[in-house]
């Protein structure tokens, strides 16, 4: 079975399938000790890669070079990858999809922003005429073999964004996403407007969209939540404090015997399963000598 058909099944299956956002390969190893759905964040990656802001400075290539990394490492997890809006052009989109696919994508989400291109929960995003983005997800679902696209909105205003829905949802599609729903309400209203197209769900913190347990969620109907930035955030939280705490203590490393602290013996177990996951690595077991 294909990495696209997987993530198909997994999304059909009742409830709601939450992909976890990851910016880097360490991200992902913590990842995937506790979810088997990865999502692969534009915000998360023009973080980490570039250091800037996702405004739309991610090139194609150093995506697609991530995401051979990280099937690499995880081979049986599920990897839904941002595209943001196909790298402009359709030839661009098509050419971006045929080579994910072949890396070992499970899916990708287009969305119908014009440049210059913002998160999906700032302020100030632009659309597509939607006829123009229609003709790019068209040339896109053409193009896939098995890899599951997620057609995206950034609409903002009501009436566009159920028109959108409902248009996006009479595609050949496998799920919609509109982004940046702001309520519980409007949650409900493009579900009753996509019918029995797979919905799904962006959650990110300081975001413009409800905080929303999974539970509830599958109330609500929703069939994904993607959880864009929880790592990158937790990260950037996490080295700040220690960072913190080492000036403090005037340089002293914090112990790690007896305490929750990570250390070098910790980190490379988590590293020593990207290679154990293929085969076994001879001396993984125990502890660490440096």
């Amino acid at each position: 079975m294909t990495y696209g058909n997987e993530l198909r099944e997994q999304i059909a299956k009742p409830g709601t399938t939450p992909l976890i956002g990851v910016y880097d390969m360490y991200s992902a190893s913590v990842a995937a000790q506790h979810y088997d759905g990865m999502f692969v964040s534009g915000f998360g990656f023009a973080a980490s890669y570039y250091g800037l802001p996702d405004i739309g400075f991610i090139a194609w290539p150093d995506m697609v070079a991530f995401v051979q990394r990280l099937r690499g490492a995880f081979p049986r997890h599920h990897l839904l990858v941002d595209i943001d809006d196909g790298y402009v052009d359709p030839e661009v989109a098509c050419h971006v999809v045929e080579v994910l696919e072949r890396t070992g994508a499970s899916g990708v989400i287009l969305e119908d922003q014009k440049r210059p291109r913002r998160c999906g929960h700032a302020d100030g995003k632009q659309v597509l005429p939607l006829a123009e983005y229609l003709e790019k997800l068209e040339m896109v679902l053409a193009t896939r073999k098995d890899l599951v696209v997620v057609a995206r909105t950034d609409a903002t205003e009501e009436a566009d964004i159920i028109t959108r829905a409902q248009a996006l949802a009479a595609t050949d599609a496998d799920v919609v996403l509109v982004d940046g729903v702001r309520s519980v309400e409007w949650i409900e209203r493009i579900r009753e407007a996509v019918g029995d197209k797979p919905l799904l769900f962006n959650q990110i913190a300081g975001g413009k969209s409800p905080r929303l347990s999974l539970g509830e969620l599958t109330d609500l109907g929703v069939d994904v939540a993607i959880y864009s930035t929880p790592c990158l955030f937790a990260a950037h939280r996490a080295m700040d404090e220690a960072l913190a705490d080492l000036r403090r203590s005037d340089g002293r490393l914090p112990a790690t015997s007896g305490r929750d602290e990570v250390g070098v013996g910790e980190s490379t177990r988590l590293l020593t399963n990207n290679i154990t996951r293929h085969h076994p690595v001879p001396g993984a077991r125990g502890s660490v000598s440096v």
